[in-house]
């Protein structure tokens, strides 16, 4: 088999009984690099961002969402009852089939329908099991539910967010259930799965959000424990000066700019200056720069509201200076050449909502690179499959789970 030909997880299941942002998000790059991914859902209560908008065309449904659809890529979709205990019977058998198991439920409820990690074991004694409670499975706060806007405020990450005169504004999106908490998850599967190979042993996994979270806050934690006082301080920086989102000439045009030399900030005086008053600054050192950081954005505003923000960045760039044009999310997709040249947009066709636009991997393996198999499944789509082939159900014991409501 040549380089490339076989992917990294190929033969690796992983039971998947997590949901919304986080946990899905993370088992999207093994499925994407070879596992199978198999995504256990419910009709009664339907994965959150199932019904989040954007849905294509407009029109709202369980299947049509493109939040959830690009989380989801190169899944299987099984819908089971875990209510009925043939539900929970099935999937208990497809644990005992599975390397890996994952959930983000509060804690306690996988141990409720009986699929914690000790029922796990009894069945698959070498499972890879991860738990993803926001606060941990002990401790005061341990039962408290919350998303990936309750673990950006807990963790100090959202009080970091904002201008100091101002309240927080967040990130926007979810970041802990976009970058760390993901990452962090998909990252621990790994080394599990790698030390397995060695020892033969499988393992239990705790991920609590929160903590995890707490990385991308590192230094603020650190300035913190040693007194300092630590707030939002919008684009201040220790190192870069100025450092900001500058308007430009047209309608909501806007450059971002990052000067790190007193060289780089004689460089944009002579690029940018055409009224003479950042001359009259040009003397100041990169302390004396950061001191008077407000007034200094004010000038070099009324200097680049004049200027073409595409023209404005090229000129910087060319002379090495961190630039950068606010790009909308029109232009990301249709206009960015470094993205196109990447073949960084991947159109797959969706069984209902037809071609769509996924994103591709931001990283390649060179001997085993991945690759978006399959678009996200539609809600059960493999629940027969996976019952009748993997599970070994014969038809009339489907059809009488069917029936009583187990399986959909």
């Amino acid at each position: 088999m040549g380089i490339g030909e076989r992917l990294p997880l190929t033969g690796i299941r992983v039971a998947d009984f997590s949901w919304v942002g986080a946990g899905p998000f993370m088992t999207k790059p093994l499925a994407d690099h070879g596992a199978e991914v198999v995504k256990v859902e419910s009709r009664a209560r339907t994965d959150v961002i199932r019904n989040m908008h954007p849905f294509r065309d407009g029109v709202p449904g369980v299947n049509r969402s493109g939040y959830f659809a690009n989380r989801n890529s190169s899944k299987r979709s099984i819908c089971l009852n875990l209510q009925t205990g043939r539900g929970r019977a099935l999937a208990l058998d497809l644990i005992a089939r599975s390397d890996v198991v994952v959930n983000n439920f509060t804690p306690g409820t996988m141990d409720r329908f009986g699929l914690g990690y000790d029922h796990a074991r009894e069945v698959r004694p070498d499972v890879v099991y991860l738990d993803m409670p926001m606060q941990g499975n002990v401790g005061p706060h341990y039962r408290h539910r919350g998303y990936g806007l309750s673990i950006g405020a807990l963790s100090g990450f959202y009080g970091l967010c904002g201008y100091p005169n101002r309240p927080p504004v967040g990130t926007g999106t979810n970041y802990p259930d976009h970058v760390p908490n993901p990452l962090h998850g998909a990252i621990a599967i790994l080394a599990a799965l790698h030390r397995r190979n060695r020892t033969g042993e499988g393992c239990r996994i705790e991920l609590a959000q929160i903590e995890s979270t707490i990385n991308a806050v590192g230094p603020a934690i650190v300035a913190a424990g040693v007194g300092q006082h630590v707030n939002r301080r919008g684009n201040r920086d220790d190192l870069y000066a100025p450092n900001g989102v500058y308007p430009c000439r047209g309608t909501d045009e806007w450059c971002a700019i990052s000067v790190g030399t007193d060289e780089q900030w004689q460089v944009l005086i002579e690029c940018i200056d055409q009224t003479g008053d950042l001359r009259r600054e040009s003397l100041r050192t990169a302390q004396g720069r950061r001191d008077n950081a407000d007034q200094l954005d004010q000038l070099i505003a009324e200097a680049t509201r004049r200027l073409d923000a595409h023209e404005l960045t090229a000129m910087l760039v060319e002379h090495d200076i961190a630039a950068a044009r606010v790009a909308s999310a029109h232009d990301v997709l249709y206009d960015d050449q470094q993205l196109r040249a990447r073949h960084h947009w991947v159109v797959l066709d969706h069984p209902e909502m037809g071609p769509s636009v996924y994103d591709n991997l931001p990283y390649t393996l060179s001997r085993t690179p991945g690759r978006l198999r399959g678009p996200a499944p539609l809600l059960g789509a493999d629940t027969h499959d996976v019952c009748t082939q993997l599970l070994g159900m014969s038809q009339d014991d489907y059809d009488k789970a069917l029936q009583e409501g187990a399986v959909g």
